[in-house]
């Protein structure tokens, strides 16, 4: 099983690359993988899709140091090990919120997370936002209009309620070739002279065509061969991961 993952700012951001994302182990056999988007319009807002990464990197690094001293770990599924992940994140920016004096506007980012058990294969995914997902071929587009939704409004509200609420959940329990992206991925257009006049499916290339994939830098090969080749970048900003088994 490899994984690959790549960054982009975006052609129209100048200053910041508003995307981040993180992919690490959480205890001995599952991976946490997410990408997060942070919004325009908020306020310096590559610093709450930062934060975010950050706080599940803690996540997973006290996740195995409680699985070495605690031997009878009650045992849970792997939407209840995500709901924990997720519940954990959610008071760790509810600290850092209050700790900074920080507004509202400053912890705006969209969220897609998965949490895969590499034993059984199972694997859920969680969209808090808009963004890209493709299992095995099957592809779902997170869409909102342009107004997506943001972490940050739901620090205040009950984590049971705002859970129950979350409807853009898929669970898997097979993995041959698994994406997940923000939505800079729906944003390529021809910005530099290309050299092939041929057309290209920029979603299937990056997600689904395994050219490169004996190279740990896959998708960054990929997003320069769009660029020279067929003069497509992105006018917002990309963070993605892609996983072949």
């Amino acid at each position: 099983m490899k994984i690959y993952s790549a960054i982009q700012i975006g052609d129209y951001h100048k200053n910041n690359c508003e995307d981040h994302l993180y992919v690490g182990e959480y205890g001995k056999n599952k991976i946490l993988c997410a990408v997060m988007d942070g919004c325009t319009t908020a306020l310096e807002s590559h610093f709450a899709s930062t934060l975010v990464g950050k706080i599940l990197k803690k996540i997973c690094i006290e996740k195995g140091y409680k699985e070495f001293i605690e031997k009878n770990e009650i045992q849970l599924n792997i939407e209840d090990h995500l709901k924990s992940i997720l519940q954990e994140l959610m008071v760790e920016l509810k600290t850092v919120k209050n700790l900074l004096m920080l507004d509202t506007k400053e912890l705006l980012t969209t969220l897609i997370i998965m949490l895969l058990d590499k034993s059984t294969e199972q694997g859920i995914i969680l969209a808090i936002g808009d963004g890209f997902v493709n299992i095995n071929g099957k592809i779902t587009e997170f869409e909102q209009d342009n107004k997506p939704d943001y972490l940050g409004f739901h620090l205040a509200e009950d984590f049971e309620l705002f859970y129950n609420s979350l409807e853009q959940k898929i669970a898997f329990n097979k993995i041959e070739d698994l994406s997940i992206s923000t939505d800079g991925i729906f944003t390529f257009e021809k910005l530099v002279l290309a050299k092939s006049k041929e057309e290209i499916n920029v979603s299937e290339f990056l997600t689904t065509e395994k050219t490169f994939c004996e190279t740990d830098e896959m998708l960054n090969l990929k997003l320069k061969k769009l660029e020279n080749d067929f003069g497509l970048k992105p006018t917002d900003d990309l963070s993605m991961i892609r996983i072949i088994k």
